[in-house]
């Protein structure tokens, strides 16, 4: 953050002030837009050839896919004088797809445990002496309608906040999480409606599922 908002408060000065005092044939505005860019590029190379944290991965993809490109060119003098320069990345491409391969293994792994957990949870509710809750007077789990759902779209919703390409990637994978957790909520839902049919509130559950259907499609 630091080198970040140095990097452009100080080429915002040397655009609009500094190079106006040297001839055009200086390129003063290259010469300094390339080194502050060779010297952040060379510190996130440094980090990304460390051991990172999911979180860290995370937020090192998001300077170089969106921060960085992106929230440099807000100033409209700085945009037009970078355009020219044309720096590219914060991190070799290689490394950069190696960072992604690592977050995206990560992320996925995340929401299947995510939604494992939910539906253990869901299927622990269903053998507890408890009436299903209501929402808008309606038997329904939120626990598993809606934390499912939510779950998923957070994690699209991160992943495009890196980059489109990531966000599609992450997508595809978990479009292929879906319906692995749904056959094994099926098959769970199964199991219940043929051994709990004693269950003092069977059918409030039924509906409760049945309902859930709605939000899952």
């Amino acid at each position: 953050l630091h080198m970040g908002k140095t990097m452009k408060e100080d080429l915002t000065v040397v655009a609009k002030y500094i190079k106006q005092l040297y001839p055009p044939e200086f390129n003063v505005f290259s010469i300094y837009a390339e080194l502050y860019h060779n010297y952040f590029a060379s510190q996130a190379k440094k980090n990304a050839e460390i051991h990172l944290e999911d979180k860290d991965i995370y937020l090192l993809l998001s300077w170089v896919h969106n921060f960085y490109p992106k929230e440099m060119r807000k100033d409209h003098t700085l945009a037009m004088e970078l355009d020219k320069v044309k720096l590219g990345s914060l991190l070799p491409s290689s490394l950069s797809k190696e960072l992604e391969k690592k977050y995206l293994d990560s992320e996925e792994v995340t929401v299947k445990t995510s939604l494992s957990r939910c539906l253990d949870k869901e299927i622990q509710r269903w053998k507890e002496d408890k009436e299903p809750e209501k929402l808008n007077g309606h038997f329904q789990s939120e626990l598993l309608g809606i934390f499912v759902i939510q779950s998923i779209y957070s994690g699209q919703k991160r992943a495009e906040d890196i980059s489109k390409a990531v966000g599609e990637e992450l997508s595809r994978r978990l479009l292929k999480e879906l319906p692995a957790f749904l056959r094994s909520y099926r098959d769970a839902f199964e199991d219940f409606k043929e051994k709990s049919k004693k269950h003092r509130y069977y059918k409030p559950i039924l509906i409760a599922n049945i309902n859930n259907c709605w939000n899952f499609r």
